[in-house]
């Protein structure tokens, strides 16, 4: 089973950002090779079972943006079906990861689907439902293959309703030293989720929280 470690830096500067990036080499990577918007459906119980256990599963749409108004075609979306839970003990990585208090560790499955609809619809069939969504810009880079310690690294831009931020995924090692490069500390990790920043935010407003989306363009 796959294994997800990852932080999130909240990014006050995005255009001192993208000098750092293109100071390290950083190319982006992914469909389309830019900026993909992401609809997200978390699915869970009335009672919030899976919530309770740590547990999320999602549904996401990916619609990778055409890179000119006058493409021929644009990028094809993919959909994508998100199981994560806290890593299991007795499982081959769990030791390791239950000694990690700096970053935020899982396990992780994730498989390509045809349908989102029919695939909602049979979750509401077994009892679930979609209780929040949430949107943003995705952009994902790599370092260059002479930077070796950023090996299996990725630097995800995310674009956000509720701000700017990176999510650093990878080995241990290279989150912690990419954070450095990129002008952060650990003191400035986030383990938190989109959903909690969400919420947060919302009591900071004193706004009764709802769906993370953008405002509707007028």
């Amino acid at each position: 089973m796959a294994q997800e470690i990852e932080i999130k830096l909240r990014i006050s500067d995005l255009k001192a950002l993208k000098r750092t990036l293109k100071r390290l080499g950083a190319r982006s990577v992914g469909a389309g090779s830019g900026r993909v918007h992401e609809w997200n459906v978390i699915f869970d119980t009335p009672d919030g079972g899976l919530a309770k256990h740590g547990q999320l599963l999602r549904i996401r749409i990916e619609t990778p943006e055409a890179k000119s108004k006058n493409a021929k075609s644009s990028p094809a979306k993919r959909i994508l079906l998100t199981f994560k839970r806290p890593i299991v003990a007795g499982t081959a990585p769990s030791a390791i990861a239950q000694e990690n208090h700096r970053h935020k560790v899982r396990e992780e499955i994730e498989v390509e689907v045809a349908d989102g609809t029919v695939l909602a619809r049979i979750f509401e069939g077994l009892g679930m439902r979609g209780w929040f969504r949430y949107e943003k810009y995705r952009t994902t880079f790599r370092l260059p293959a002479a930077s070796r310690w950023a090996r299996g690294l990725l630097i995800e831009l995310d674009e956000t309703p509720i701000g700017t931020f990176v999510e650093l995924e990878g080995p241990p090692a290279a989150i912690d030293r990419a954070a450095l490069e990129l002008g952060h500390s650990r003191r400035d990790f986030i383990l938190k989720s989109y959903l909690a920043l969400y919420v947060e935010e919302c009591r900071r407003l004193r706004q009764e929280p709802r769906d993370m989306l953008f405002a509707a363009k007028k």
